[in-house]
């Protein structure tokens, strides 16, 4: 049971701004052999999921202090921020499952005000995608 929080916890804050890494958590579990491997890629991205939902809540919350002198980010980053994901729009947040970037795009789809429910449907998809590749180059090594 340890084991399975830790995976969760992991993969909460890989999702966040930490540098945490779920994935050799998970490689670690799967090379001891815990089973079932369904329920480690269920809660790995749950985990993961409910990180980036967090980023979303901050993203729809930060926007409104903008323009204040601690703000993270100044006016042209959110601009040029705004013209990309309106660009590629909801589509991309397939790739939140991306290292460096992925984590930002689930803060900007909550500052500009991203639907919650295609929110949480298209990174579920794209973490739980991420997960069972990484599940599948691990296990035939076993």
């Amino acid at each position: 049971m340890l084991s399975y929080a830790a995976l969760f916890l992991s993969a909460f804050m890989a999702a966040s701004i930490l540098p945490m890494q779920s994935e050799a958590v998970l490689v670690g579990l799967l090379v001891a052999g815990q089973k079932p491997i369904a329920y480690l890629l269920i809660i790995a991205t749950v985990g993961n999921v409910l990180g980036a939902v967090v980023n979303w809540v901050l993203g729809r919350a930060l926007r409104r202090f903008e323009g204040r002198s601690w703000f993270p980010a100044s006016h042209a980053q959110i601009q040029r921020a705004q013209r990309w994901y309106m660009r590629y729009g909801r589509w991309s947040l397939l790739g939140s499952w991306l290292p460096i970037v992925g984590d930002p795009i689930t803060v900007v789809a909550g500052a500009l005000r991203e639907r919650f429910w295609p929110f949480v449907i298209l990174v579920t998809v794209a973490k739980a995608g991420r997960y069972i590749v990484l599940a599948a180059m691990t296990v035939p090594w076993l």
